[in-house]
């Protein structure tokens, strides 16, 4: 890669090609795969009441995040969905709850109709792609990185996506902003050196709870490096219409 705009042309073809591969797996794999990704990051990031977590609809197969927002929602925490406002400029987040308002946003993915507008200090952001730096391959918009540049302070940023789309590198420019963690169906992993670690539970808490006190977050309330109970998450599948590829009905 020499250039911007040989790096642009691969990055399209590449997000292309992961996302017709992600298009591939099955709900048998899907499922598991879900699964293992909620319990890491249940397990492995001090979410405590009062905090707001941002997080996306699932498009085009992408990791489901509902179930652990669920369970964080249950310990006390505000969920949060992005907002398009407009060309180039940055999302906004607005408050969710299972039977908010919804209305279709930018490629019909449903998004909160007129509820407050939060400011998360934690988000679960899908990617595409991603490689051993941290950084993420998007859907070429560069919304996620202006929205991570444009807060008074910055966010924890937690990517989620799937072993299948690992890459040795995205080419990264300079308005690239790198996940503060990467998690997969195979572990939590922190990027040092060049090189995507894994991480246990505890280490990964820990971690997140440094960023998050050096930050000055949350914004609101206190922040324990202990998330309450450790058990498996249940399943939620009945609760969420469309989780096995059929269209759910925006607000569902």
């Amino acid at each position: 890669m020499r250039g911007c705009n040989d790096i642009r042309a691969w990055r399209k073809t590449q997000r292309a090609e992961l996302v017709a591969r992600r298009a591939t797996i099955g709900q048998e794999q899907r499922g598991p795969w879900n699964e293992r990704v909620t319990e890491l990051l249940w397990r492995g990031f001090p979410i405590t009441a009062g905090m707001v977590v941002g997080f996306c609809w699932p498009f085009k197969g992408e990791f489901d995040a509902r179930f652990v927002i669920r369970r964080w929602r249950e310990q006390g925490a505000t969920a949060a969905l992005p907002e398009v406002v407009a060309k180039g400029e940055p999302l906004q987040f607005r408050k969710w709850w299972p039977g908010a308002p919804m209305t279709p946003g930018v490629y019909d993915i449903p998004v909160p109709a007129g509820t407050d507008i939060l400011i998360p200090d934690i988000a679960i952001v899908p990617m595409n792609g991603f490689d051993e730096g941290g950084y993420r391959l998007g859907y070429g918009g560069g919304y996620f990185d202006r929205t991570l540049a444009a807060f008074d302070r910055r966010i924890l940023a937690v990517g989620v996506s799937f072993e299948m789309l690992r890459l040795p590198t995205i080419y990264p420019q300079v308005h690239d902003v790198p996940m503060d963690f990467v998690v997969t169906e195979a572990a939590v992993h922190a990027s040092e050196g060049g090189k995507l670690i894994p991480l246990a539970a505890e280490q990964s808490r820990s971690r997140a709870a440094r960023i998050l006190q050096s930050r000055r977050l949350p914004r609101s309330g206190a922040l324990s490096a202990e998330t309450p109970g450790l058990s498996s998450p249940p399943c939620y599948a009945g609760e969420f219409p469309g989780y096995w590829g059929e269209d759910p009905k925006p607000g569902e």
